[in-house]
């Protein structure tokens, strides 16, 4: 008697905690020909995250979880090696059920398919081989490799660069400026937090040369996450709370990493002056950028509906980017918990300077959510899967 072929078919349910995960269901058809058109595999990302109880390595966790696509086998930590994730974080109750591994980095190539590393400066640089390289994709969320010149990353960060041999290859992973060199890959620098928020405020005007760059300042400001898990003297509740203060003045290290990348769209080296400051909230930047307008050939400045359809021809169609509507400031209550920004501006006739505006979340868009936006691309998977998350309020 003829035997039927059997065909694995993988596919997908939602388990009783909400999340994803995989089953094997079984099918018999009538023919062989008839297989070529009813198998469909679906193979899961196997991923490994080093740092992954520092406050992005958790929200990179948190968005996984939800990820149709992405597995994550290996919950990489230095400070809290055998100890139960969930224990780290008891938010994870009953949905990680992993104990922490440590950050054996060339261990975890060899049984994932990307690794994310939300580590300090200097980590991945000291560990980075072309035999790591050659099992596995990267994306840093360390600023690494964001900087091509390796003098200017070490004068800014007082370190000395590693491995630099790999700075040439890594591709700066701001999806919605560099999408296409970012897809299949090996390595991809994420980009800092309040640089992706200073650059995508900015970079339509930088890039169509409505302003002149070199006279651009940068007012941020950030939520106390922004300085990570560790324990700081001035990020203590009583230093922090009713307090609100500048910090890195005229040195802060994202400098560099925002005149490189407005740079290239100015197609000019440029200088800008950037400030950052501490806020009393958990998460959320907001960035207040000045520039001076360049007037156009009779003699006047863009009008508003000139910057606006501007602003729309480079974001329109970014899922991510929303351009508010006319007199809306970006607030960081309207994008906390998601990966949006918020971007707008206003005209100082008075001045003939423009008035940026951007608003992200320091932990989704400004790290954990950009790294999957960035995963997504590497692996040719739809950009924002994971990552449809509703802003949270209140």
């Amino acid at each position: 008697m003829y035997k039927m072929p059997k065909i694995c078919i993988f596919m997908q349910k939602i388990n009783k905690k909400g999340l994803y995960e995989c089953v094997d269901l079984y099918y018999y058809v009538v023919s062989a020909s008839h297989a070529c058109g009813l198998e469909r595999r679906i193979v899961m990302i196997k991923v490994g995250i080093i740092g992954s109880t520092g406050y992005a390595g958790a929200e990179l966790v948190r968005i996984l979880l939800n990820h149709k696509e992405a597995e994550i086998v290996w919950y990489g930590s230095r400070s809290y090696v055998d100890q139960n994730y969930a224990a780290v974080y008891r938010n994870m109750f009953e949905l990680v059920e992993d104990k922490c591994l440590d950050d054996n980095i060339a261990e975890l190539a060899n049984r994932v398919d990307v690794i994310f590393t939300a580590t300090p400066q200097g980590y991945l640089a000291g560990v980075l081989t072309e035999d790591i390289l050659n099992k596995v994709k990267i994306v840093d969320l360390s600023a690494d490799y964001r900087i091509k010149d390796v003098a200017v990353y070490e004068k800014w960060y007082g370190i000395e660069h590693k491995s630099p041999q790999f700075i040439e290859e890594a591709v700066y992973g701001l999806c919605e400026i560099n999408r296409e060199d970012i897809k299949g890959k090996r390595l991809v620098a994420n980009p800092g937090c309040y640089t992706t928020c200073s650059i995508l405020t900015a970079y339509p005007m930088v890039k169509e040369g409505l302003i002149d760059a070199n006279t651009l300042i940068i007012d941020a400001k950030s939520g106390t996450s922004g300085a990570g898990r560790g324990a700081k003297l001035p990020n203590l509740f009583c230093e922090v709370n009713e307090n609100m203060k500048a910090y890195g003045v005229a040195s802060h290290r994202h400098t560099p990493e925002i005149e490189e990348q407005l740079g290239y769209a100015s197609g000019e080296q440029i200088t800008i002056n950037f400030t950052p400051h501490l806020v009393p909230m958990n998460r959320g930047i907001l960035v207040t950028e000045y520039a001076s307008l360049k007037k156009k050939a009779d003699g006047t400045y863009p009008t508003y509906e000139e910057v606006k359809a501007v602003y729309d021809t480079y974001y329109k169609e970014e899922t991510f980017v929303r351009v508010l509507p006319k007199g809306e400031c970006p607030e960081t209550k309207w994008v906390e918990g998601s990966n949006f920004v918020d971007v707008n501006f206003v005209i100082d006739e008075r001045t003939g300077r423009i008035v940026m505006m951007g608003a992200l979340d320091n932990l989704v868009k400004g790290a954990a959510g950009q790294a999957v936006q960035n995963m997504n691309l590497i692996f040719g998977l739809p950009e924002a899967e994971g990552l449809n998350m509703v802003p949270m309020f209140p």
